[in-house]
């Protein structure tokens, strides 16, 4: 297979612009902006970033570009490492089916602090997530087709934080390129299904894809070479013959609780059940989820801290069971383990269907059974889960209501529409100042 350098990835990285994008791409990107801010606002509470801030304050990384969650400043690399440990900490942000990761997640820190050190609007910004989107996820497509095996989001975040920096500093078509090569070169081909298994703060890799992105343009600016990336081989010339065509930005799903997607349908089923049934956690003799066998193998132990609980099918199912929601409240490292939850656990099975895991990864089903202490018996419909791209429920008010929701320990009512009020309409406004008015919103002891 040949590479061909024709810079078709970077002449689109570097020239397209908003006024290029179909309105429904425009209205999708605000939406993916308030979403990754909702993720960065959680993640600024967890023990992931605090291991971020450390890392960046002890390599001596400080300069004058400010991040969310802290009033301290970094450089570039500094707040692309810090930020990188915030975004994915509570596995709250967007993904895309067919490459089974987070994009949005894995570009965004590096690209946000990008932003700052350029001193650009957040109507810019948001430009700039428009391609960084369709380019990352392109390169996570051929990336799993040429090594053939799962690569998580930490993997393609590489590239896509690339995009996102070199874009925003003013890189040229060669040196974008040089960059690119590097971060494909470089990327940390972080075996997913492992983390599956065994949680931790492994993870989707996002902090090590957003340090490799990021080092990959102060290499390049420091006189480093690269050649080839995979968006330039030959067989794949389709993947950007579509660019300004096709949007992968609308394939996006969004999540509404704070663990792993495959745990999303069983959880929506019973929040429905509960609503509709009105039973309680002690009420139910046995619970039997039905799935596919990637979220089968989801861990179902008890966890003994935030990851644990994040990665696991049983503890968020049993999550819902108790408190009709799975968010930061239940997520957060204090709240880990609950009493209540792990005596529902008990109760849960999980069995693998031929037929979900057939349509699996281009839809991911479960459906629910509820045996209760009066004899009843509970049969949930087959369910996706909520926020899919063809959910017809998903627009930017389920998305803001999503914020609400999601942020209402760290933001008061005020604040939150403040926040969505500046990324929908403030285009003009600098996002050095969006983060200072975040930051100057957030609750410090919650």
């Amino acid at each position: 297979m040949d590479f061909i350098t024709n810079y078709t990835t970077e002449e689109y990285a570097l020239t397209a612009s908003w006024q290029d994008f179909p309105k429904q791409v425009q209205q999708q990107a605000k939406m993916c902006a308030i979403d990754l801010t909702a993720a960065l606002i959680l993640g600024s509470y967890g023990k992931q970033f605090e291991a971020g801030i450390k890392i960046a304050r002890t390599c001596g990384m400080t300069g004058e570009i400010g991040i969310i969650g802290s009033n301290e400043k970094f450089n570039l690399l500094g707040a692309a490492i810090a930020m990188g440990h915030a975004s994915n900490s509570f596995d709250i942000d967007d993904g895309h089916r067919m490459i089974q990761g987070h994009p949005g997640t894995s570009f965004i820190a590096g690209t946000l602090a990008a932003a700052c050190q350029k001193n650009i609007t957040i109507g810019q910004f948001i430009e700039t997530l428009v391609v960084c989107y369709e380019l990352t996820i392109r390169w996570a497509l051929v990336m799993q087709q040429d090594y053939k095996f799962l690569h998580s989001t930490g993997t393609y975040g590489a590239f896509g934080t690339a995009i996102g920096i070199g874009r925003t500093l003013g890189l040229t078509k060669q040196q974008l390129n040089n960059a690119l090569s590097i971060a494909d070169y470089h990327a940390p081909l972080t075996p997913v299904m492992r983390a599956v298994e065994y949680p931790s703060m492994n993870k989707d890799g996002v902090p090590f894809g957003a340090l490799v992105g990021t080092m990959a343009i102060i290499e390049t600016l420091c006189g480093s070479t690269g050649k080839t990336h995979l968006l330039e081989k030959s067989d794949y010339r389709p993947y950007v013959d579509d660019l300004g065509k096709k949007y992968h930005i609308l394939d996006l799903y969004f999540k509404p609780y704070t663990c792993c997607r495959w745990a999303h349908q069983p959880i929506q089923a019973i929040v429905d059940l509960k609503k509709a049934n009105n039973f309680v956690h002690d009420d139910i003799v046995s619970v039997e989820v039905r799935t596919f066998n990637s979220a089968a193998r989801l861990s179902k132990k008890i966890p003994t801290d935030s990851e644990e609980a994040q990665y696991n099918i049983a503890y968020p199912v049993a999550c819902a069971i108790v408190h009709g929601d799975v968010g930061f409240a239940q997520m957060r490292e204090q709240a880990i383990p609950d009493k209540d939850v792990i005596s529902v656990m008990d109760k849960l099975s999980f069995v693998v269907d031929e037929e979900y895991d057939r349509q699996f990864p281009a839809k991911r089903l479960a459906s629910v059974k509820i045996d209760l202490k009066n004899g009843k018996t509970l049969q949930s419909r087959v369910y996706e889960a909520p926020g899919e791209p063809d959910d017809s429920n998903l627009n930017i008010g389920w998305i803001i209501d999503k914020f609400k929701r999601v942020t209402a320990p760290m933001l008061d009512a005020d604040s939150q529409s403040s926040i969505i009020e500046a990324i929908i309409n403030n285009d003009g406004m600098l996002m050095r100042d969006l983060i200072e008015m975040i930051n100057q919103s957030l609750k410090k002891n919650i």
